[in-house]
């Protein structure tokens, strides 16, 4: 019998010019989800992939949310309720491209420039998530186009909220639960080990994200006036934050690593052999110096460590010359990424009640709670995840890699929260893809072999 993914590939190769001009036309939309400025931007994104995905004879539309649309498509393959049934979910809303001045082309106007890979694409969501997007997509047009059909029944979710946290995405899921059951979640929004070897994302940490307020006197003051005499916001705000942590890099948050449970001997030394260079990993950003909790490896630190970070801090005059005022008001944003078992209501809690019990007299807090989920793990045994370890293997001839990632997918706990699905997560990216900076980019071998890997992904699990 004639393996139909041989006629598969062959379309891949002879269209490779056609799904790189749609992957432009997908970036060139300026989808900044989270910015009301972009929001007819943004819809007109969502709109075009539901042309795409009814081009290819999916049942496919856009779903009004209180903020920006899903888009949700079906196929249903070669018939019957015997076939397996796949639910692929990414985003097609961007992060912001600020600041512009440190971009080498304009971040909407994708340009293809030669890199030490070949080929790659450099724009806003080359890579998060549209780039990745574009893999299965187009691994489903390749099938399509080679044999008429898919292999299986899919179904496509995407969301315009991702990198604001995905607001309206739980609601979404539980109003739409029967309409996106599936057998598995597949998910292309993580990274692969190298370009020359693949990987499987096992476990994500969790996020909690946070804006404290600070208010101080009810108008902004003259320092000469009033400085030294008075809470100074701004002052206040940066020892609070600065008291977040200890010395040596340690969260300082009573309680903060009470549900924290060590990596396992085996896990651990499976990640001691990976061959990871933590010198070559800051060189490339320009750092030299391991930091963080003692006593743990920098990929320990990134896959099973939790973390706070400040964000973001402002308040006061910040504009040329000078200005000498006492702000009445400052803010910072605060994020953690968690570890499996901590809960992030619980988190939220012990920084609200330790940061208050450091505040002053005077000092008025706010507190916007912008996100909150858990840490997860996922079965690196189960069936599904070990046919997208046999198609990664068909295409890059070599075993993939179970690795962990320090980033949030909010979406992954929902789908299994909600739809009682598991996900496999089998990403291209790169650590050098600059996500969420200036110049962000996708190669164009990752790409092509992200196309190549979903397309055998589809054969692999429809032979169980």
């Amino acid at each position: 019998m004639t393996d139909p993914l041989a006629a598969v590939n062959a379309w891949i190769e002879a269209n490779r010019d056609a799904s790189l001009e749609r992957w432009m036309a997908f970036l060139r939309f300026p989808s900044i989800g989270t910015d009301p400025a972009y929001a007819q931007e943004t819809r007109a994104c969502a709109e075009w992939v539901v042309a795409q995905l009814q081009e290819m004879g999916f049942t496919a539309r856009t779903i009004d949310t209180p903020g920006q649309p899903m888009v949700v498509g079906h196929h249903p393959g070669p018939g019957g309720d015997d076939v397996p049934h796949l639910l692929y979910y990414g985003h097609y809303d961007v992060q912001p491209a600020d600041p512009l001045a440190l971009w080498t082309s304009p971040p909407f106007e994708p340009t293809l420039v030669q890199g030490p890979h070949g080929e790659r694409v450099v724009a806003r969501g080359a890579v998060d998530d549209k780039g990745q997007v574009t893999t299965f997509m187009e691994a489903f047009r390749a099938w399509i186009g080679a044999t008429g059909s898919l292999p299986c029944k899919v179904t496509v979710f995407l969301e315009g909220e991702e990198e604001s946290g995905s607001p309206s995405l739980d609601a979404f899921l539980e109003a739409h639960s029967e309409e996106l059951r599936a057998d598995v979640c597949i998910v292309s929004d993580t990274g692969m080990w190298d370009i020359d070897t693949p990987a499987l994302t096992t476990r994500l940490r969790g996020l909690v994200y946070l804006q404290l307020d600070l208010e101080g006197p009810s108008r902004d003051l003259h320092s000469g006036m009033y400085g030294g005499a008075v809470l100074n916001p701004l002052n206040t705000l940066t020892r609070l934050c600065a008291a977040l942590h200890h010395d040596q890099g340690q969260v300082a948050v009573p309680g903060f690593y009470d549900a924290v449970k060590p990596v396992d001997a085996k896990t651990r030394e499976a990640w001691r052999k990976l061959d990871f260079d933590a010198h070559e990993w800051l060189s490339d950003i320009g750092l030299h110096h391991e930091r963080g909790e003692p006593g743990f490896t920098t990929l320990e630190r990134t896959w099973a460590r939790p973390t706070l970070d400040i964000n973001g801090i402002w308040g006061g005059y910040t504009g040329e010359g000078a200005k000498t005022v006492i702000a009445s008001k400052a803010s910072a944003k605060i994020s953690c990424r968690l570890v499996a078992d901590q809960d992030p209501h619980a988190i939220i809690d012990a920084i609200k009640a330790y940061v208050e019990e450091l505040a002053p007299a005077d000092a008025k807090l706010g507190w916007t709670v912008l996100g909150a989920e858990p840490a997860m793990a996922v079965p690196s045994d189960a069936p599904h995840t070990q046919a997208a370890a046999r198609a990664l293997r068909r295409v890059f001839g070599k075993e993939a890699l179970l690795i962990g990632s320090g980033g949030s997918i909010p979406a992954v706990g929902m789908i299994k929260r909600r739809l009682g699905l598991d996900s496999v997560l089998m990403g291209f990216g790169l650590d050098d893809d600059c996500v969420h900076s200036p110049n962000e980019k996708f190669e164009r071998r990752c790409l092509e072999n992200g196309i190549k890997s979903h397309a055998a992904l589809l054969a692999e699990i429809v032979r169980g």
